[in-house]
Order: structure tokens, then C-alpha cells, then sequence
């Protein structure tokens, strides 16, 4: 298993390694000694999600309020998906940065965000299955979500696609109009809950 930072600081990619033989494939998905070694924290485990997607399903862009937020590991173990990260930490030097990555189960990978980034997908095949932990459990007033086809992001939909959205994507605002609203967290929030778990809060 290797890590890499995105382009968004605190959301990690993880280049998984398969094993298969006659008998089929094993993959050792999630190792919390590696996160912990790029993090500096682990991350503590409060609900397990799994969703099955159509081609063309859009989830996102999603957030959680911090503190304490809501860090995600996200594995795709069937089909494909687009995977996207925003930075939405206001007072970050790179907010409204995104960064991309190809969550495909014939070359396993996972992404890890931490908690005050943006996150969404797009399935790229029908019965695409994702499944992610978190480290915080479903609060509905707590979460959000910015308009994945805001113009200002630009995020790198593909162009082939007709996409299906929830009531609730579609009408979520702007990351201008979610600045403007006070519903985003802060680049100062995040970071002292990063510190908070790196001395095991």
C-alpha cells in the first residue's frame, strides 16, 4: 500500500495492492499504520456507509461542521467512480482547490479526506458500489453541501455523462453563497481539530 497528498493538504490517495489467484483477488483495503503515518492521527471509527450508484449518479459536494467534522475513507469494491476533494476550509491558502482521483475496482484505490474538506463522486458504470468509514456519525443538521456544478470550482465532471442529482444537491448553494451563509468551516477550526486528534482527542 502506497500514500500520496493530493493536490487538496490533508486528503490522501492509496495505491492498493491486490493478490489474486485461481481462487479469486484479496485486498487489503484500509491499514490504520499508514494513514497514522501520513496524518499523524488515526482515524476513529464511527459509522461504516456503503452506497450503490447508476452511471451518471452524482453524490456531493458534501461537508460536515467542525468540530468535529467528519473525516472520510472512501473505497470503491465494485465498478468505478470519479472521485473529487474540495477545499473549503475558509482562510486556507488553497481554498477552493480540488483535486481528482479514479476509484476503480480492477485497480483498487482509496481515498482519505480529512475532516473540513468537500467531498463528492460521480459513478462512471452502472452498480458502482462505494463504501467509506467516518468519523463521525450522521447528524443532519450538521451536514451540508455546495452545488457540484458550481462554476466557480469547475470540477472535472466528465462531458459524456448524463448526471442524476438528489433534491438536496440541486438545490445546495454556491461555495460563495455557502461562504456567505457562514455554513463553511474555517481553516482555524480544522486545524485545531487536527491537533486535538494528533494528541488523542
Amino acid at each position: 500500500m502506497e500514500i500520496r497528498e493530493l493536490a487538496v493538504p490533508d486528503s490522501y490517495a492509496l495505491d492498493l495492492v491486490p493478490h489474486g489467484d485461481s481462487r479469486g483477488r484479496f485486498t487489503e483495503w484500509y491499514r490504520a499504520d499508514v494513514l497514522a503515518g501520513a496524518t499523524g492521527f488515526g482515524l476513529p471509527l464511527a459509522q461504516a456507509n456503503h452506497s450503490v450508484s447508476a452511471r451518471g449518479v452524482l453524490r456531493g459536494v458534501h461537508f460536515a461542521l467542525v468540530p468535529p467534522g467528519q473525516a472520510k475513507y472512501v473505497y470503491c469494491p465494485a465498478g468505478k467512480v470519479l472521485d473529487v476533494i474540495v477545499d473549503i476550509r475558509v482562510g486556507s491558502p488553497t481554498f477552493g482547490v480540488h483535486d481528482s482521483v479514479l476509484l476503480d475496482s480492477e485497480q483498487p484505490r482509496a481515498v482519505y479526506l480529512s475532516e473540513g474538506l468537500g467531498h463528492a463522486f460521480v459513478s462512471l458504470a452502472d452498480n458502482s458500489s462505494v463504501t467509506y468509514l467516518v468519523s463521525s456519525g450522521y447528524s443532519p443538521g450538521r451536514e451540508f453541501g455546495i452545488h457540484p456544478m458550481d462554476p466557480d470550482l469547475a470540477l472535472p465532471w466528465p462531458t459524456d455523462i448524463e448526471f442524476g442529482f438528489s433534491a438536496k444537491d440541486q438545490a445546495a448553494p454556491t461555495l460563495a453563497e455557502a461562504r456567505e451563509q457562514g455554513l463553511l468551516p474555517t481553516m482555524e477550526q480544522c486545524a485545531a481539530r487536527y491537533a486535538q486528534l494528533r494528541t488523542g482527542g
